[in-house]
């Protein structure tokens, strides 16, 4: 049962002999998979399941519920395990600001939610700010009936506070882009300071350049000037990347110095890869 509390609470759920961590990050689109062994620093798994196209939740969850039942390495006990909601139905609030007992109004003027929706958030301390955000109610239940106690947050709670602590003595202007295949998220940055967070869906290689040159264009940044830094699924022998680098002089890929190793099957294919999952221990 949904209990409103960020963390769900089983008895008899964890032991204290665990040293391992998951962490599964859900969207419409598809699911990812890592587990990190806390023992020895080492990501043991890194899996994906991407889906042919945009999913309902009821969906979604079917889709998770074959992806670990098929896999055996989900049935071991992990010492915590988190949920990573990925979804356009988000808001930043200045924590000064937030009214927990308003948390839908929020969200209600760029998202479209029921009354019915769940509504939780994240505290992002480093700006001082509270994400308020829809978690997919179904798929928490059924984590928790799987693993019992568990955490939740939004990917752009990981990806934003992530980018800040990065960029917290930049005295430059920047934008961010995590790109999947459907749609992207969009941090900008002024003398370290986050200005926009933003996500876009998109179907073409237009659509997404129109995207990230109007918010520059919003935000007066410079396309000479500003530095674009990517991560996420794009490469740079693909479309996306020669239509960004056609606008924007300073176009780079993210290059995250994680404290932990990989197994030697379970590096992503590029560093700027997975930067929300792998970022979320």
């Amino acid at each position: 049962m949904e209990t409103g509390l960020k963390t769900f609470q089983k008895t008899n759920s964890l032991t204290q002999h665990n040293k391992k961590a998951l962490s599964i990050q859900i969207s419409l689109s598809g699911l990812s998979f890592c587990i990190l062994n806390t023992t020895n620093h080492t990501i043991e798994l890194l899996q994906h399941k991407d889906f042919t196209k945009k999913l309902t939740p009821f969906e979604t969850l079917e889709q998770l519920k074959q992806f670990l039942d098929n896999n055996t390495v989900f049935s071991q006990s992990f010492d915590s395990v988190l949920a990573i909601f990925q979804n356009e139905l988000s808001n930043l609030v200045p924590k000064s600001l937030y009214d927990e007992t308003n948390a839908a109004d929020y969200l209600k003027f760029n998202a479209k939610i029921l009354k019915t929706d769940f509504v939780s958030h994240d505290e992002i301390t480093i700006n001082n700010s509270i994400n308020v955000y829809v978690p997919l109610v179904n798929i928490n239940n059924y984590l928790f009936d799987q693993f019992g106690a568990f955490e939740y947050k939004h990917a752009s709670t990981i990806l934003i506070d992530t980018i800040l602590k990065t960029e917290r003595t930049s005295t430059d202007s920047k934008i961010y882009l995590n790109i999947s295949s459907t749609f992207f998220e969009l941090i900008a940055l002024k003398n370290g300071e986050l200005v926009l967070y933003n996500s876009f869906e998109y179907s073409t290689k237009e659509d997404f350049v129109y995207y990230v040159l109007f918010a520059l264009e919003q935000l007066g940044f410079n396309p000479e000037t500003v530095i674009t830094k990517l991560s996420g699924t794009i490469k740079k022998d693909d479309e996306l990347y020669a239509m960004l680098y056609k606008y924007i002089r300073f176009v780079e890929f993210v290059t995250p110095n994680y404290s932990f190793k990989f197994d030697m099957n379970e590096k992503p294919t590029a560093k700027h890869n997975d930067f929300v999952i792998l970022n979320s221990f």
